[in-house]
């Protein structure tokens, strides 16, 4: 367990799947875990299986303002979060022309443009107290090196979001580190019964760049902590 410095980290869609992974070590590691949930009941439920320091909390991340204000509301009880693990993302299957545009810009949203929202709103604690991690799940179909293969929207949002990693990591002094990754094929309602990989194998990276040390990396690509190209 941690000591009376305990860190405290956030994970969006934390109550299956990767997240609910990510939630569970994290909290094994003495992290108190915020676990980000749309629905609070689910949110509740799941963490009631969990062993440590874990705590639901509602995030809706396809609402801007929702969101705003809930973020505002977490921090009133929690000011000091260290971690940030944008975890939470959504799958629209087809091509740019078959989909319709309301699944493109959902798929931007929740992707992309939400993991933005909580970087701005987090990061400014996190540079003043001078310690923070933030972990983007990004996945090999938003690679322009693996070829942008999977689908359309998806590929496309998290290729932005890599983006985004690259740029903020520019940005942000070394005591904030931020990092992309891919979880690879995993046994989720999104990757379906075939996937090869159980969500503990998927979570193992994330928790990793959560707790990277000082003199950890930022601004990387990593699968199976390993270091990929964008």
């Amino acid at each position: 367990m941690m000591d009376q410095q305990q860190k405290t980290a956030l994970v969006t869609g934390g109550n299956r799947g990767i997240g609910s992974a990510i939630v569970r070590g994290l909290a094994k590691l003495g992290y108190r875990v915020l676990l980000g949930s749309r629905n609070l009941t689910a949110g509740k439920e799941a963490a009631s299986t969990m062993v440590g320091d874990v705590i639901p909390v509602e995030l809706d991340l396809s609402d801007r303002e929702v969101l705003k204000n809930q973020v505002q509301s977490i921090l009133e009880n929690h000011p000091a979060i260290d971690v940030l693990v944008n975890n939470a993302g959504i799958l629209e299957y087809g091509s740019l022309l078959e989909i319709s545009e309301e699944q493109f810009y959902r798929s931007a949203r929740v992707n992309f443009e939400a993991p933005f929202d909580l970087i701005r709103l987090l990061t400014p604690g996190m540079v003043q107290r001078k310690y923070g991690r933030i972990v983007n799940l990004s996945s090999g179909w938003g690679s322009f090196d693996e070829g942008l293969t999977g689908p359309s929207a998806y590929a496309v949002s998290k290729a932005a979001l890599n983006a985004l990693t690259l740029t903020l990591s520019q940005s942000l002094p070394q005591s904030v580190k931020v990092n992309s990754m891919c979880p690879g094929w995993v046994k989720t309602d999104m990757g379906g019964a075939g996937a090869t990989r159980s969500p503990e194998e998927g979570a193992a990276t994330a928790i990793w760049l959560a707790t990277l040390p000082d003199n950890g990396p930022s601004g990387g690509f990593y699968r199976d902590k390993r270091l990929i190209r964008w």
